[in-house]
C-alpha cells in the first residue's frame, strides 16, 4: 500500500481537528505567530471543504449571533473608508479583518471534535504552554534583561495570552474535567510567574479579575473539597508569586507614579502614560470631528501624527490609539464602536445563558473560556490594543470559537449532516 494513502487514511477530519486544536491553545505564549498562521491555513482548508461539499456550515443559534457582530464590526470599517474616500489606501490595513471573517469557517470545522476531547486539549495544551513560557519568559529577563516577550515578541501580547493558558489552566482543574489537579495547578502558577517578568499592568490587573471569575463559576465544587487543603495550597501559590514578583511589582508601580507625576507637575507627555494620554486627548478629538463613520484607518493615523505635532509638539504616530475603543471610534466612529462592543457582549451573553441554565462540566468549562477572554481582552484593551494584531486576532477567534462550541454549540458529523447533530443542553432549554 502506498505510505501516503495510509497515511490519509489514518489522519481523520477528527485527528487532524485535535492536532490543530493542540497547535492553536499550545502556541501564542511560546511560538507567537505561529497561531496566526496555523488558524489562518485551517481556516483556509475549510474554505476549500466548504467549496468543495465535503463539510457544511453549522449554523446554529450562537454561532449566527456571534457571526452577525463580528461581520457588523467588519462592515463598519469598510464602511467608514468608504465615506472617507480612502478605500485604496485602507485596502492593506484591512487584512486583519479577515481572520475575524473567519469565525463561522472555523466554527464549523472545530464543531466535528467531541467537546470533552475539545476541552481536555484546551487545558492541557495551555499548562505545556505555560511552562513554555515561565521558561523563555525567565531566560528574557534574567539573561537578556528585557521585559518577558514570549514568542509573541511583544510583551503585552505575550502576557495577554499567557493569562488567557493561565485561566485554562484554573478551570480545569477547578471543573474536574481533566484528572491531576496539581499539574494544573503548577501550570498556572508558572504562566502567573511568566506574566509577571512581562511587567504588563494591566494583565496583572485582568489575570486576577479572571481568576475570581473562574473561582466564582466552578464554586459550587469547593463543597466536595478540603477547604483546609485550598487554602494552603492557594497561600503558598500566592507567597511564591509574592517572593518572585513583590520586587518587580513594586518597580513598575513606582515607575507609574513617576510617570504620573512628571505629566501632572511637568507636562512630560514623552513617557508610555504621558503617550497613552495624548493619544486619548487627540483621538476623542479626532472622534468629535466625524461621530458616527470615522476617518478611516489610514485617516487615523494620520490625524495621530499630525496631532502629536500641533498639540503636544511631538514627532510620534502609532497604528492605535492604545485603547480599543478609543481606536475604533476614530477609525470607524459610533457604529464601529458599537459593534466592536457587541462582539463581546454577545459572547458573554451566551457564556451566562449557558451559566444559569446547565450544569453539563464541559459546558460551563466553555462558558468559562468565553468569560475569561471577554475579562482579558477587555481590561487588556484600555491601555493596549484590543483587534488589529495577528496574534490577539487569532488567539481571539481560538477562543471565542471553541468557548462558543464547547458552551453551547451542536456536534456534527465531519459530513455535517444535521442527522448527526447533538444538541448542547443549554440549548435543549432554548
Amino acid at each position: 500500500m502506498n505510505p501516503f494513502t495510509s497515511l490519509r487514511r489514518q489522519l481523520t477530519p477528527t485527528q487532524i481537528n485535535i492536532y490543530f486544536s493542540i497547535v492553536c491553545f499550545f502556541s501564542p505564549p511560546v511560538l507567537g505567530s505561529v497561531v496566526s498562521f496555523v488558524f489562518s491555513g485551517g481556516a483556509l482548508w475549510s474554505v476549500f471543504l466548504l467549496a468543495s461539499g465535503r463539510r457544511q456550515l453549522n449554523i446554529d443559534r450562537p454561532m449566527l449571533t456571534m457571526t452577525v457582530a463580528i461581520y457588523a464590526y467588519c462592515g463598519a470599517m469598510v464602511l467608514a473608508s468608504i465615506v472617507n474616500g480612502a478605500l485604496g489606501p485602507d485596502l492593506k490595513y484591512f487584512l486583519p479583518l479577515i481572520t475575524l471573517l473567519f469565525f463561522p469557517i472555523s466554527y464549523s470545522t472545530w464543531s466535528i471534535t467531541e467537546k470533552a476531547t475539545l476541552a481536555r486539549i484546551a487545558v492541557l495544551a495551555s499548562a505545556a504552554a505555560c511552562f513554555g513560557a515561565v521558561a523563555i519568559a525567565i531566560a528574557q529577563y534574567h539573561w537578556s534583561g528585557v521585559r518577558a516577550e514570549g514568542g509573541a515578541g511583544n510583551p503585552i501580547v505575550f502576557a495577554t495570552v499567557t493569562c488567557l493558558a493561565v485561566m485554562m489552566c484554573l478551570a480545569g482543574a477547578l471543573s474536574g474535567i481533566v484528572k491531576g489537579w496539581k499539574l494544573l495547578a503548577v501550570a498556572a502558577l508558572a504562566g502567573a510567574v511568566a506574566i509577571i517578568y512581562s511587567e504588563s499592568r494591566m494583565i496583572w490587573v485582568a489575570m486576577l479579575i479572571g481568576a475570581v471569575a473562574v473561582l466564582l463559576v466552578n464554586r459550587r465544587r469547593f463543597a466536595a473539597v478540603n477547604l483546609t487543603r485550598l487554602v494552603i495550597t492557594a497561600g503558598a501559590a500566592c507567597l511564591v508569586v509574592a517572593a518572585i514578583g513583590f520586587p518587580i511589582i513594586m518597580d513598575r508601580t513606582d515607575f507609574l507614579f513617576g510617570e504620573w507625576d512628571a505629566l501632572a507637575t511637568k507636562g512630560n507627555y514623552l513617557t508610555p502614560l504621558g503617550l497613552r494620554v495624548a493619544m486619548w486627548r487627540i483621538g476623542l478629538g479626532a472622534f468629535r470631528e466625524m461621530p458616527i463613520f470615522g476617518h478611516g484607518i489610514s485617516g487615523s493615523r494620520a490625524l495621530m501624527k499630525q496631532g502629536f505635532h500641533d498639540q503636544f509638539g511631538l514627532d510620534q504616530g502609532f497604528s492605535h490609539f492604545h485603547n480599543g475603543f478609543i481606536t475604533a471610534l476614530v477609525e470607524a466612529g459610533v457604529l464601529g464602536a458599537l459593534f466592536l462592543a457587541a462582539i463581546f457582549v454577545v459572547a458573554a451573553w451566551n457564556a451566562a445563558r449557558v451559566l444559569r441554565l446547565s450544569v453539563d462540566p464541559v459546558e460551563r468549562f466553555g462558558a468559562t473560556m468565553i468569560i475569561v477572554t471577554v475579562i482579558t481582552y477587555l481590561i487588556g484593551g484600555l491601555t493596549g490594543i484590543l483587534v488589529g494584531h495577528d496574534i490577539l486576532d487569532a488567539t481571539l477567534m481560538v477562543f471565542l470559537v471553541c468557548g462558543t462550541y464547547l458552551a453551547c454549540g451542536r456536534t456534527v458529523s465531519p459530513t455535517g449532516k444535521s442527522a448527526a447533530a447533538i444538541p448542547s443542553a443549554a440549548g435543549q432549554r432554548s
